[in-house]
């Protein structure tokens, strides 16, 4: 029989291999969760009062922040051994406004508890 705490240690062990990538994985989801919001700050100045100037550079900069989030995501998924549809719904996360706060989080316990997503 397994007791509360040896199952918490067989969770900590298997989630140590997964301490790196899910840092990484967790700073990207922060950084594209803030910068998708500066995203939509910078197309209601663009489209709500007519100056593309701070969208044409700014789009551009989050773009290459989603795909270093695209890449974090596929390796911690590849390396947690998640399924397709689950790191489908990862990596679309960083596209909806404070989505990927929440799935950031979820994902996290998740990792920590040792579970595939």
């Amino acid at each position: 029989m397994t007791t509360s705490t040896e199952g918490s240690t067989e969770g900590a062990r298997t989630a140590a291999p997964l301490a790196g990538p899910l840092v990484r994985f967790r700073t990207a989801a922060y950084v594209t969760g803030v910068g998708l919001l500066g995203l939509c700050f910078v197309m209601v100045l663009r489209y709500g009062f007519g100056n593309p100037t701070p969208s044409a550079v700014y789009s551009p900069i989050h773009g290459v922040l989603y795909m270093i989030y695209l890449v974090l995501t596929i390796d911690l998924a590849i390396k947690a051994r998640w399924s397709i549809k689950g790191t489908v719904l990862v990596l679309l996360a960083g596209c909806v406004p404070f989505v990927s706060f929440l799935v950031e989080r979820r994902v996290t316990h998740k990792v920590k508890a040792g579970q595939k997503l």
